[in-house]
């Protein structure tokens, strides 16, 4: 039968080469080269993003009732013009 301290040797060193496996750093490498492409990208996230939709909505429905009330008040200064 095998030694069980003997597997936790094994163990731990497969643990310890995993941690500094060139593959390891080409994981974080890849990473950092993809965190720094994004930063230069001009984008939001999605809570950001949602956020503005909401606010130009809330905008549009702003200028539709003032489109009509300009509208309003032209009609009335055009059928009362000595006003």
């Amino acid at each position: 039968m095998l030694n069980p301290k003997f597997l936790d040797d094994i163990s731990n060193r497969f643990s310890e080469l995993a941690a500094s496996s060139p593959a390891r750093d080409i994981e974080k490498n890849a990473r950092a080269l993809l965190s720094s492409a994004f930063a230069r990208l001009d984008l939001v996230t999605r809570e950001e993003f949602d956020v503005q939709s909401a606010l130009l909505a809330r905008t549009r429905e702003k200028l539709g009732a003032l489109e009509a009330r300009v509208a309003a008040l032209e009609s009335a200064a055009a059928k009362n013009p000595a006003a």
